[in-house]
């Protein structure tokens, strides 16, 4: 299939493009900020010192600005769910780009990394510069406080210099530990080593207000480069012996009017007179006023996210599904929320700090409240909490529902929070594609229209799940039952299109029960045929836009995402949405 630039640009052209404007906004804030340290003539002295080390590290803490102030913005879930459910934001591709907040927020971290070794690269020189070119005329420009100091001293003896080495030192943990590798290995070291974020601001208003690098404030008395005829006499000549008598006292009316400059300073009659001495005075700290609005917002919506959630929930049912699979629902007092959307856990009696996001399988209706989860019982946090909500850890053979045989531990939902499953309802047609535990986000959507399809936009919808065992698909197996059979019903059986995957099997398999015969008929051996079944959609739905829809392993993700570029002779246009496991 040849490539579609229309395609291309309406699913990861729009991203690219925002981060090649991204990568040229640094790149002339960095330039400009250079240029005006470099020719900047309050910084004449300064740069006279220091040289290209000054204008390498304003320019660079310039671009550390700006990405500190916004790596913020990407991780306010409330407002961004807020703008997403909100009529604010009423076209489909402006919602679709609140979707990238996470690469945004990637971006800004990678930038912040890359020009804060430039930064720290070009301060090392400048505290060599101090130490060497120690400036006896100006006093109040150097940072050393004599000729040849130790430039280690300016390092791990002032705050400026004590502040930035532990930056760098907690910038780096939370670099390392937010690599895939690690946050699939172990999430806790992701966890709390992200969460050093406000120590890294803290440190970053401290480290601003040391005042080190000085401007001049008094251009118009002392222009830079100016002559200063009687500091020059009284500091530079010297007298031979026979002058060193007292001099007798000469009224200064015997001057001339304009005394004689000397040479060096009279080339071409372009060196101005000096009235006063140079005024030099420390930089009011810029970083405030770009941190401290966002940083303001994210504590408020934190704030207001833990009032929220302050109130635990109430756990009615424990549900335990083959393939190490909990099911919880639960229900809580004015609690709303859309197909699509996700929750933050939190259990105490798990892990006082450490909280995970689980997307809503069912939400709450007008006629019920309960709303519920799937998790996959992987790692440390999902294995405790298993064991506190199941009398017996090892019963993962077969649904087993669990009464109140005991209390339950208190349970905190943070949420609801938007993801990009909620705008699968939005198009005509849609085409999900699940993977594994990965179907958790669409099995909210077809309880959603289990309840009622008609006051939706879409028509019709390609349910695409592939599993490498055959008991996975008991997880949601009755869901897709009653929904079969409620469209048969209703005579619309072709409102949803479902093929299911089985992709590792030793001989034909089948979901055990008669009530799944509906669902035997569809299950099928082997891997999808993605560009055959793309075809398909595209001929049966020509000249319209689908929406593609994917949570699953990266391997299917790239697979569609890549058919989803491609042209086709039907005149179907593909839109392609993603939610990662990490």
């Amino acid at each position: 299939m040849a490539l579609s630039w229309r395609s291309w640009l309406a699913n990861e052209g729009s991203k690219h493009l925002f981060l090649l404007f991204w990568l040229c906004l640094n790149a002339w804030l960095f330039w400009k900020t250079f240029l005006l340290y470099y020719q900047g003539l309050q910084y004449y002295y300064l740069h006279q010192m220091l040289g290209l080390g000054l204008c390498v590290s304003r320019a660079s803490a310039s671009v550390l600005n700006l990405n500190c102030c916004l790596v913020l913005l990407p991780m306010c879930r409330v407002l961004l769910a807020f703008l997403r459910g909100s009529q604010k934001v009423a076209s489909k591709k402006t919602r679709r780009l609140l979707d990238k907040s996470k690469t945004f927020h990637v971006t800004c971290g990678a930038t912040i990394c890359i020009f804060s070794v430039l930064h720290v690269a070009a301060h090392l020189v400048n505290a060599l510069n101090f130490s060497e070119n120690y400036n006896e005329e100006f006093l109040a420009l150097n940072a050393a406080n004599y000729r040849g100091e130790d430039p280690r001293k300016l390092l791990f003896a002032t705050v400026p210099g004590l502040t930035g080495v532990i930056m760098v030192l907690v910038l780096f943990l939370m670099c390392t530990a937010s690599t895939y590798a690690i946050r699939v290995s172990n999430y806790d070291i992701f966890w709390y080593t992200h969460n050093l974020f406000f120590v890294f601001y803290m440190l970053l208003m401290l480290h601003v207000s040391g005042g080190v690098l000085k401007y001049q404030t008094n251009l118009e008395e002392h222009p830079p480069g100016c002559f200063n005829p009687n500091k020059t006499l009284r500091q530079n000549m010297t007298m031979p012996k026979a002058f060193g008598e007292p001099f007798p006292d000469y009224s200064t009316d015997s001057f001339p009017e304009d005394p004689p400059v000397p040479e060096p300073f009279g080339q071409n009659n372009l060196v101005r007179i000096c009235s006063e001495e140079p005024k030099f005075q420390s930089h009011f700290p810029e970083t405030w006023f770009w941190i401290s609005g966002p940083l303001c917002l994210y504590c408020v919506e934190r704030l207001y996210r833990y009032i929220r959630s302050n109130k635990p929930v109430t756990i009615t049912s424990v549900i335990s599904h083959p393939s190490n699979v909990l099911e919880v629902r639960m229900t809580k007092d004015d609690f709303k929320a859309r197909p699509g959307q996700y929750v933050i856990l939190h259990c105490p009696r798990v892990s006082a700090l450490e909280s995970h996001p689980f997307t809503l399988t069912m939400c709450p209706t007008d006629t019920k409240a309960t709303f519920g989860v799937h998790l996959k019982v992987v790692g440390d946090w999902t294995e405790r909490f298993r064991d506190l909500l199941l009398l017996h850890s090892n019963q993962d053979t077969e649904i087993l529902p669990i009464f109140q045989q005991r209390p339950y531990p208190k349970l905190y939902v943070d949420g609801p929070f938007g993801s990009p499953f909620e705008e699968s309802l939005n198009y005509e047609v849609s085409l999900c594609v699940a993977g594994g535990i990965g179907v958790t986000p669409f099995a909210s959507v077809l309880n959603t229209l289990l309840d009622g399809w008609k006051c939706y936009k879409l028509r019709r919808l390609y349910f695409i799940w592939v599993c490498r065992d055959v008991e996975s698909f008991r997880w949601f197996a009755d869901l897709l039952c009653l929904l079969h059979n409620k469209l048969w019903q209703e005579n619309r059986p072709d409102y949803i299109n479902i093929q299911l995957y089985l992709s590792q099997t030793d001989g034909i398999q089948k979901i055990i029960g008669e009530k799944y015969q509906a669902l035997n008929s569809r299950l099928l051996i082997g891997r999808p045929r993605w560009r055959l079944i793309f075809d398909e959609i595209a001929k049966c739905n020509r000249r319209k836009t689908i929406g593609v829809f994917c949570c699953g392993p990266n391997k299917i993700s790239k697979t569609l995402h890549k058919l989803s570029n491609s042209s086709n002779t039907y005149g179907t246009r593909f839109e392609y949405n993603k939610e990662s496991f990490s």
